[in-house]
């Protein structure tokens, strides 16, 4: 597949204007377009240990999606995987490797599906596609209560809520590093301030996607968290089940987060899939 050269970039946060409001990206390196979608309710600087690594041989478009981070909030119906398209639209290169955690990995599956002349090859963690099957206890427990204490309000119970999947069902938060705690309520913290909890959820679902995966005709890697949700687990794996093809990859002792609890093995894995496409 044909790619359109790239040119060097330096490091910085930048912004693209949508009849919506804009959306942030952190665009850094040359080379091959990749593209790090981050989790619900965090934003682009989860990927803080991956840019600087993966930016040494691609150029690296780290976004804040609609609502979260510095991008602005939702003011009519949309869907991430369309926002992200328009984004790789306006840079005018790719087709990207799109690397999603999370609500991340599942715009990456969308967008695979909805606008597959972008992309080029899939990374998911956490995720299978925009239509999560949850059936854990520990699971629906703990969206549950983060979606309850959001609904009345109460950031700081959404937060110790939320940080439930930062330590996953079998920890709790002395087993997980002080520093990935902080940074995910801190990540989360600041998406959800800008918020209310009346405001509409104009979201627009990716519909059918589990049936469609199959169609899917790229390289894709699930790479998960060996102590993460079962579900979380079990979804990825389907996903790499359901696309011909694909492979998966776990990282011991990391929850939802392997990429900022063992940065070093999240790299390793990810940068030995590039270097497989490219060979």
């Amino acid at each position: 597949m044909m790619r359109t050269p790239q040119t060097p970039q330096t490091s910085q946060t930048r912004t693209f204007e949508t009849e919506d409001g804009c959306l942030a990206y952190r665009d850094e390196g040359a080379g091959p377009l990749l593209a790090l979608l981050h989790g619900g309710f965090v934003d682009h600087r989860m990927w803080d240990d991956q840019i600087p690594v993966f930016a040494r041989t691609h150029r690296v478009i780290a976004l804040d999606a609609r609502g979260h981070g510095a991008s602005s909030n939702a003011t009519r119906p949309f869907r991430h995987t369309d926002d992200l398209a328009a984004l790789l639209r306006h840079l005018g290169a790719g087709p990207a490797i799109l690397v999603g955690l999370s609500m991340g990995g599942a715009i990456a599956v969308d967008t695979a599906l909805e606008h597959p002349a972008l992309v080029r090859a899939l990374v998911v963690s956490g995720a299978g596609t925009s239509e999560p099957d949850f059936q854990d206890p520990w699971t629906t427990r703990s969206e549950s209560a983060y979606w309850q204490a959001l609904g009345a309000g109460d950031i700081d119970g959404f937060l110790d809520a939320f940080s439930l999947f930062t330590y996953g069902p079998h920890r709790t938060a002395e087993d997980v590093g002080p520093e990935v705690d902080r940074r995910v309520r801190e990540m989360a913290r600041s998406t959800i301030s800008k918020h209310t909890p009346d405001e509409p959820d104009w979201s627009v679902p990716v519909t059918d996607t589990w049936a469609r995966a199959a169609t899917i005709d790229l390289p894709l890697l699930a790479v998960n968290g060996g102590v993460d949700a079962p579900d979380l687990i079990g979804m990825a794996e389907r996903l790499a089940h359901t696309v011909p093809g694909g492979r998966t990859a776990t990282i011991e002792g990391a929850a939802h987060y392997p990429n900022m609890e063992r940065p070093d093995a999240f790299n390793t894995i990810v940068q030995e899939f590039l270097h497989l496409l490219d060979s």
